[in-house]
């Protein structure tokens, strides 16, 4: 057995959901429902943090904030964020079923973490009601972590640290340089972070890259290969140690992670 005990992932974008699309439609048609117009790249901004807070923060930016008040007759504020999250949550548990494909070669990866005698634990944006949905699909293809943290478990969500801190605590593992965290959104690579553990970001499945398998073969290659820079660098400037495109691409940052363990090294 290595240094590391545990490697601890992110759901959409990450091992499901291959470009994180099921919250983006979602959050634009709750706000339409408003009478306010947001666009998917403005709802991608904040992914990754429990959906309030993603309401919360999308709020807050001028142009949505001055459309809400065009369109309500007020400034948001918090009881128009409970509003929008109240029909944003029933909208998001019907379409996330959508969207439970495991990303191709996420099982094999992960399985072969556990050959290594690491434990697989998981944080979600997710509230236990979408994830409800979720576990069983993901089940049936053949992922099921050792445990799951949600959004509203806690006192606070990404970026703060005690998804992971409760990570900690059900998988039995400790220090925190023993286990990876894998994300593909700056929040939950901060939650990593903040939580003194090595952090892998994850770039062409994921929210800032956003397509599908599909949509990205068809890409024409200087677009595919300008998007996949700007995802990449977005990691990088959250403080990445690593990042790979998949999931399936995790054995050698592994085995990178192991090397400077073993030469005394820590995130």
């Amino acid at each position: 057995m290595g240094h590391l005990k545990a490697a601890v992932f992110d759901w959409a974008g990450t091992v499901i959901d291959h470009g994180s699309r099921a919250p983006m439609g979602v959050f634009v048609k709750a706000f339409q429902s408003f009478g306010v117009e947001i666009t998917i790249a403005e709802a991608r901004g904040p992914m990754g943090m429990a959906k309030r807070d993603h309401i919360k923060t999308l709020m807050a930016q001028p142009r949505i904030a001055a459309a809400w008040e065009k369109a309500q007759g007020a400034t948001p504020d918090e009881a128009a964020i409970d509003r929008v999250y109240e029909v944003f949550v029933p909208m998001n548990v019907e379409a996330v079923t959508d969207f439970c494909e495991m990303i191709h070669g996420a099982v094999p990866a992960i399985e072969r973490l556990r050959m290594r005698g690491m434990k697989i634990g998981s944080t979600t944006g997710y509230t236990r009601d979408i994830m409800a949905r979720v576990l069983p699909e993901a089940a049936r293809q053949g992922y099921v972590p050792d445990n799951l943290v949600c959004a509203g478990d806690l006192a606070e969500g990404r970026p703060s640290a005690l998804m992971m801190y409760r990570t900690f605590l059900d998988l039995g593992v400790w220090p925190a340089h023993a286990v990876v965290k894998v994300d593909d959104t700056e929040v939950g690579i901060a939650e990593g972070l903040n939580a003194g553990s090595w952090t892998v970001g994850v770039a062409l499945t994921g929210n800032a890259f956003g397509h599908s398998p599909e949509e990205t073969a068809a890409l024409p290659p200087e677009e595919f290969a300008r998007k996949r820079a700007v995802a990449v660098a977005k990691l990088v400037a959250s403080g990445a140690h690593y990042v790979i495109d998949t999931v399936a691409e995790i054995d050698p940052v592994i085995d990178a992670i192991e090397g400077r363990l073993a030469r005394g090294e820590r995130p």
